[in-house]
């Protein structure tokens, strides 16, 4: 099955000069995306996670059934003031200026291995702030996945853990 065939390219959003992926075609594609969630399995499986962490929101959406179909736990990472209880947060820069990351004290054990997830990969910086944050929390960062990555962004580059992409674009995909 070309999982490709259902990620929408939109052009313009969120901002002009910007061609977004969008994932929902392959949401609401029920084989689509139980394929996808396997081949993600397949991917994932040989870094031997413990424990899922999916960024907000979309990596939510690939991380849960991800951590179902390998049968472990799955916890999150996600913007400033989304989470309940005590937490720990990263601050990381932006092109212009700065944003936060959090999640939960206990989400992780010291020493766990865990591998975290989001939707797309472009420049890395979310994932290389999520991997700092679990880094503070004592989590062994055993690599990062996704299901789209940029390769003209080269994010993978900033990334020092393994990367696993489900599909791959280039500039003119």
């Amino acid at each position: 099955m070309d999982l490709t065939t259902r990620i929408a390219r939109i052009p313009e959003f969120p901002k002009p000069g910007i061609l977004f992926y969008d994932i929902s075609p392959l949401l609401a594609d029920g084989a689509a995306w139980r394929e996808a969630i396997q081949r993600l399995a397949g991917l994932v499986r040989s870094m031997r996670p413990e424990l899922l962490i999916g960024i907000e929101s979309r990596g939510f959406l690939a991380a849960a059934p991800l951590a179902i179909e390998l049968g472990i736990g799955f916890a999150m990472i996600r913007k400033r003031g989304k989470l309940p209880g005590t937490l720990i947060g990263h601050d990381y820069a932006l092109e212009y200026g700065t944003d936060r990351v959090e999640m939960q004290a206990d989400a992780v054990t010291p020493g766990q291995r865990v591998v975290v997830l989001d939707d797309l990969l472009a420049t890395g910086g979310t994932m290389q702030a999520a991997i700092a944050l679990l880094r503070l929390c004592g989590a062994d960062v055993a690599g990062a996945a996704f299901i789209i990555e940029l390769d003209f962004l080269a994010g993978r580059d900033r990334l020092d853990v393994p990367v696993e992409s489900l599909m791959r674009f280039g500039e003119n995909d």
